[in-house]
């Protein structure tokens, strides 16, 4: 059984996979994103079909497969004497996939960042990404050091169509409908401790690193 059991959620652009990296690295976890589990497994055979199926179809997983992927991770952890537990990005997303979680771990903490939808729009749209590397840039807080030229590999340095204002704010809603059955759920649970997401990533790690060394 791990014995750092983590969650970590918030709309896009609020930074989670930042954090979640300074989590792991810090208290010796497995930074567990659905995507990379995902590609990972995507032949895995589930009584549901794998999850290559889906994605060629241009179809969204089902819960069902997603849960017995993640379930399968979170066992190789476990059995990793060299970590100490995981910190789960992305995942669970719908109430489903909570339930499901709870039946399979025994979570210690779930951080919640918070950011307004206006921070998370300029974020998002702001964002350039690499089409060679993927590496990601933005224009305002981070942008490369030739306009439209990736620092790393010399890439074309482009805003990704899903980037857009139209469908950032899209993908934002899709969120907060999806996920508020779960925000409500492990804030009945106890387990739910909001963080401001506003603040520079230093600031807000500040906040992450004393709730997990407090609730861990």
């Amino acid at each position: 059984m791990a014995d750092r059991e983590i969650v970590i959620m918030g709309p896009p652009g609020a930074g989670k996979g930042t954090q979640s990296e300074r989590i792991a690295s810090s208290f010796d976890v497995d930074h567990v994103t659905t995507g990379g589990v995902l590609r990972e497994n995507k032949d895995m055979e589930t009584e549901y079909g794998s999850p290559r199926e889906y994605m060629e179809a241009g179809e969204l997983v089902p819960d069902s497969v997603v849960n017995e992927i993640v379930s399968k991770a979170l066992a190789e952890i476990d059995a990793d004497d060299d970590l100490a537990g995981y910190v789960l990005d992305g995942y669970p997303r719908t109430i489903s996939q909570a339930e499901y979680l709870d039946t399979i771990a025994t979570i210690d903490v779930v951080l919640y960042l918070e950011v307004s939808r206006e921070t998370l729009v300029e974020r998002l749209t702001g964002r350039r990404t690499c089409e060679d590397c993927g590496r990601n840039y933005h224009v305002d807080f981070d942008p490369p050091a030739e306009a439209g030229v990736c620092d790393d590999c010399g890439g074309d340095v482009v805003q990704r169509e899903d980037d857009r204002e139209e469908v950032v704010t899209t993908r934002i809603e899709e969120y907060e409908r999806k996920t508020a059955p779960v925000v409500e759920h492990y804030d009945e649970e106890g387990l739910l401790v909001n963080v401001d997401g506003e603040n520079s990533p230093d600031e807000v790690w500040a906040t992450v690193r004393e709730t997990v060394t407090a609730e861990v």
